[in-house]
């Protein structure tokens, strides 16, 4: 087969993959290329996929911002109240994340773990003293110098965004699941 034609197939094999992805009619992790040239395609498919993650952790990122205000219920996971992981898991499940745990230190080992200097908009934030991972938050930017977390805080609390109030956190991404 001359190379022009094989380099069209591969085009033409990418843009059809891409479109199914897109009309979701099949998921990223069954795809399988068995042509030449799969290691384009696949790479092809990985940005695609990535595309398809941070889509989906901006969702969850709308989602959570739309419950600002709803009160603070310790075991509740919405839609009208939450505590701190109840929050997440609604608003990322929601978003596309079907197996996203309910609690935050089941969320922590859900996350892929990442640098302070790495956190991107939507990455999570755990809070952790000497018994583990005890809050959950979600990362919404820098107000003067100072980074910015959305969450459900407490009992006397609702879902709102504020300033970090400690140092004794790590951040967990979704952008890699």
């Amino acid at each position: 087969m001359p190379p022009a034609v094989r380099g069209l197939g591969r085009a033409l094999t990418r843009l059809t993959v891409a479109l199914a992805l897109t009309a979701g009619l099949f998921a990223t992790s069954s795809v399988v290329t068995t042509h030449e040239g799969g290691a384009d395609s696949a790479s092809a498919m990985t940005a695609h996929r990535r595309t398809v993650l941070r889509h989906k952790v901006k969702r969850g990122v709308h989602i959570a911002v739309n419950q600002k205000g709803d009160p603070y219920q310790y075991g509740s996971a919405g839609p009208n109240r939450f505590d701190c992981s109840g929050l997440m898991y609604y608003a990322f499940r929601k978003a596309g994340f079907s197996n996203m745990p309910r609690t935050s230190s089941e969320q922590a080992r859900f996350t892929d773990r990442i640098k302070r200097s790495n956190m991107k908009r939507g990455d999570l934030i755990f809070f952790y003293n000497s018994s583990g991972v005890y809050h959950v938050g979600i990362f919404a930017g820098w107000s003067n110098g100072r980074r910015l977390v959305l969450h459900s805080p407490n009992s006397n609390g609702h879902v709102r965004t504020q300033r970090m109030w400690t140092n004794k956190w790590y951040g967990g991404t979704l952008r890699r699941r």
